[in-house]
């Protein structure tokens, strides 16, 4: 499963890096994979953070059908909250 949260990220099932069914997070233009700890910059105007931080910003304008939503409670689940 894949869903695209903006042109340059998604979060995705079918990446090598997804294990046991577990998304994570990857950048379209290069097509590496992040887990939820890893640091990425997901907009160029701002500097790096935490890759459940940057999805919980990506979908603040994403269209999320319910496959996507699942999706993306499937990626934030992987962290504790804080």
């Amino acid at each position: 499963m894949r869903v695209r949260l903006n042109p340059f990220w998604d979060l995705s099932t079918e990446h090598p890096e997804a294990h046991h069914g577990q998304p994570v997070l990857v950048d379209r233009r290069t097509n590496q994979a992040y887990g939820p700890t890893d640091f990425v910059k997901p907009y160029l105007h701002c500097g790096s953070m935490r890759a459940v931080d940057a999805v919980r910003a990506l979908i603040l304008t994403a269209w999320l059908d319910p496959s996507g939503e699942y999706l993306v409670r499937q990626f934030l689940r992987l962290v504790l909250p804080e």
